[in-house]
């Protein structure tokens, strides 16, 4: 099992995902299948055509299965609020951003009930750096993003993982596929990393590898429309030892420049 998934993650480590229109899921935990929708929207602050500041802000809910079915819809897995803020010089991109995240939480065996408390409020904030590889429609990006997370319970008690420090390394490749800039595909993998703080007892986990998340996006922006639909497939490989398949099915939407020109500069 262990040497299929290095040959499948192999062969997705050249590609990955920069299409910044697009939304992607995150970890819904243990599941077989997931479903993730958003809405977001972004604000260029500039004319610079190929960079300068732009804000990106999106809401987001995911549902999920049990891990003994497979209906997607099946129960309550997270809502999200996103703030990013990015600046793009040349081929580099910086970026931070602040989330909120409030989890539900289940028991891991049947019949898979709210745990006590049933739900988890994350405060993140994020930065990640990018550099874009361009050649004609084609577009390859690798990315560091360092997180931190802070984790409490419904009564903004401490849970019994108090904080961590999270450090995923991203590969993608963006292709445009017609002449008009409107159909674009996305792939990508991404590696995560993490070390946690107990709050009882009051001590660190070892920093060591997580999870991958391995995806394949389409997306099109309509000709008259300052918008961008995307919809794709994240599969999340939870685990080392034993490894643990989440089939996560995502649709979103991006509303472009709703404040400045309705001018988009497709392809960039």
């Amino acid at each position: 099992m262990r040497a299929s998934y290095f040959l499948f993650l192999l062969l997705f480590l050249p590609i990955g995902r920069l299409l910044l229109a697009q939304i992607s899921p995150p970890g819904l935990g243990e599941a077989h299948t997931a479903d993730w929708f958003a809405i977001g929207l972004r604000q260029k602050f500039d004319s610079v055509q190929d960079g300068g500041w732009q804000s990106m802000s999106y809401i987001g809910l995911g549902r999920k299965s049990n891990p003994n079915n497979y209906n997607p819809f099946f129960k309550s897995a997270i809502w999200v609020v996103n703030q990013e803020f990015y600046c793009q010089v040349q081929h580099w991109q910086l970026s931070l951003a602040l989330s909120y995240r409030r989890q539900d939480e289940y028991a891991d065996r049947t019949p898979y009930a709210h745990e006590n408390p049933a739900t988890k409020q994350e405060f993140r904030l994020s930065s990640r750096l990018s550099y874009a590889f361009s050649k004609g429609r084609i577009k390859f990006v690798p990315t560091l993003r360092q997180e931190f997370r802070k984790f409490y319970a419904p009564d903004f008690h401490n849970t019994s993982e108090n904080y961590q420090l999270r450090t995923r390394f991203r590969w993608q490749l963006a292709m445009i596929i017609d002449r008009s800039k409107r159909h674009k595909i996305t792939t990508s993998a991404e590696q995560l990393f993490s070390i946690s703080k107990k709050t009882n007892p009051r001590a660190w986990t070892n920093f060591g590898y997580r999870e991958s998340r391995l995806a394949l996006y389409y997306s099109y922006s309509p000709k008259f429309l300052p918008l961008v639909f995307s919809v794709g497939y994240m599969g999340n490989i939870v685990g080392w030892a034993q490894l643990h398949v989440v089939h996560h099915f995502a649709f979103d939407i991006v509303v472009e420049n709703p404040f400045g020109s309705l001018r988009r500069h497709k392809g960039k």
